[in-house]
This record gives structure tokens, C-alpha cells and sequence, in this order.
């Protein structure tokens, strides 16, 4: 059964550490209260590639109920699908996943089913949300406009002392190692993470949901010289060519709102830089629109 307190793996005189096999079992958990819960669901997606024509080969999800100090309540049964997309899959990507086109063959996912399950929840959570979200949304539409959390980005593993994000290393960290690389075993080691207890005495889950439902903002560097492209890819602005009119852009924490604001005016937007505009566009930016995907150009699937 998942245990929600701190399960760090032993150190024994600090030579070696033990690793526990991951067991997320559905059913009470025995934690938590039963007032004001709130359903999530979450979602691993594996795909023919890393492409942006590539398509879900896999889709596995599933429920879970938490109170409000972020303690799992309850699991659901998991649930997975495998789908053929109809080409054969890559070497690399048989390799990493162990699925082959055999097990491919006819395999359709439940539609319904997925989209019934997903609206059924208040959020959806994934461990790189921008890229699950993404995939979902263009195989099944009806399932889009949903909230969304990240247990990669919306949570600072570095400050409770974890290294790097990977959900692998991040399990290991905790004291558990699962089966890598198949949408279902991704999805209960993202579980045990969220139930996992920082060293700030909350679980990963109350900080991600914190964070996910405090709102950002997205600032648009529209007018921005050309020249500059070094100096915002430095501030960690991103290209966007799809989107009119095209631009850099950047998410900003509420907290961080003003800053952005000063550094955008003495960098981009003074005399010296030579802008072809004003200032940002700023827009707000709730759990509803994070990591949603761009949308496609036209004359493009």
C-alpha cells in the first residue's frame, strides 16, 4: 500500500541504499481526511516518437482522491490502453518501451472511457504536462480545456533537496524504483511522488497544487529587436513562430509579475534596444490554459 510520510530509502553507515519495488495498490490508504476532497487523475502517454506528427501508442491513467492538506485519500484501479498508429514504430523506440508493433496491432484506446474518466476529475496531472497535455488533446478534443498540474515543473525539487526532475530518479530518491518506460508504471510512480512528505512537513501534492492553481503570466516580447534574440533565450524566453504576431515568450509567477516587468523595460523595450513596440503583451494565465498546446497551423493535422 502507498505510504504518505517521509519513505526515503535507508542509508546503512553510508555506504549503500535500499530501493523498494513501487506497489500503489487502489483502495483507502488510511490517510487524510474525509471532508472537501478533491479528485485528480493522472496521465502517462507513450508515443511512436519525439515528433510533432508522432502519435500515442499508449495512454494509461488513474484516479485518486486527496483532502485538503494534500494527502491521497483513496486510488482508483488503473487503466491502459495501447493504440496502433498504424506505421511501424522506431528501433529506438521498441527499445525503450519494450512495445513492438505486435502488440500494436488492432489495439484502439476507449474514447469515451478516457474522456469520461479525465472530466470526471477537478485536475489532471502529468509528469511533463506540456507533452502529455499536448498529445491528448489533439487525439481526443473532447477532452481539452481541462485543469492541469505538473509534477515535473510545478513542484521545486531542488529546494526540498532532490536532484534533477526526471521521474525515474526522482522515484529513486524517494526509495522506491518501478518498471521505466510504460505509461501504466509511470503513472503510480507519479502517485507515490505526490504522496511523498518534504521537508517542509506538506506532501509534493499540496506544493504542486499550490503552485498550479496560483495563476502566471505570459509575457509576449512583441516589437523585440532581433539582435536581443541571445540576450531573452539567456532570460529563459522561448520562440514562438506559430502564434501571430511571432514572438519570444515567458511564463512568470505571480510574485515575479513586477520584475519581469522592470527587466523587459530597461533590456528590450528602452530607447537603446530599439524596439517595434511599446512593451509586452501580458496575459493572464490560469491551470486551465498551462502547458495547453499551440495550436496548429493552418492546413496542418
Amino acid at each position: 500500500m502507498l505510504k504518505q510520510h517521509s519513505d526515503a530509502a535507508p542509508d546503512v553507515a553510508g555506504e549503500f541504499r535500499l530501493l523498494r519495488r513501487l506497489d500503489v495498490r487502489e483502495g483507502e490508504t488510511g490517510a487524510g481526511g474525509r471532508v472537501n476532497t478533491t479528485i485528480g487523475v493522472v496521465v502517462d502517454v507513450e508515443t511512436s516518437g519525439l515528433g510533432a506528427d508522432d502519435v500515442i501508442v499508449e495512454l494509461a491513467l488513474r484516479r485518486f482522491r486527496c483532502d485538503p492538506d494534500g494527502l491521497i485519500v483513496k486510488i482508483d484501479r488503473g487503466y491502459s490502453w495501447l493504440e496502433d498508429p498504424g506505421r511501424e514504430l522506431p528501433a529506438d523506440i521498441v527499445r525503450l518501451t519494450g512495445i513492438t508493433d505486435a502488440d500494436l496491432a488492432g489495439q484502439a484506446i476507449d474514447d469515451d472511457t478516457v474522456v469520461r474518466l479525465l472530466s470526471s476529475a477537478d485536475f489532471v496531472c502529468a509528469h511533463n504536462a506540456a507533452f502529455d497535455r499536448g498529445h491528448i488533446e489533439r487525439r481526443l478534443p473532447a477532452a481539452a480545456g481541462l485543469n492541469w498540474a505538473c509534477s515535473c515543473a510545478d513542484i521545486d525539487w531542488r529546494a526540498s533537496g532532490f536532484d534533477g526532475r526526471s521521474l525515474g530518479w526522482l522515484l529513486a530518491q524517494a526509495g522506491f524504483f518501478h518498471g521505466a518506460h510504460r505509461a501504466r508504471d509511470d503513472v503510480d510512480a507519479v502517485i507515490a511522488l505526490l504522496a511523498h512528505q518534504l521537508p517542509s512537513g506538506g506532501t509534493a501534492l499540496s506544493e504542486m497544487l499550490a503552485t498550479a492553481r496560483s495563476p502566471s503570466w505570459r509575457f509576449r516580447a512583441i516589437g523585440a529587436a532581433f539582435e536581443l534574440k541571445d540576450v531573452l533565450r539567456g532570460r529563459g524566453y522561448r520562440w514562438d513562430g506559430e502564434r501571430e504576431p511571432k514572438c519570444w515568450w515567458r511564463d512568470v509567477p505571480d510574485a515575479r509579475r513586477t520584475e519581469e516587468e522592470w527587466w523587459l523595460a530597461g533590456h528590450i523595450y528602452s530607447v537603446d534596444a530599439r524596439p517595434k513596440a511599446l512593451g509586452p503583451m501580458i496575459e493572464k494565465v490560469t491551470w486551465r490554459e498551462r502547458y495547453a498546446p499551440a495550436p496548429r497551423p493552418a492546413g496542418r493535422p
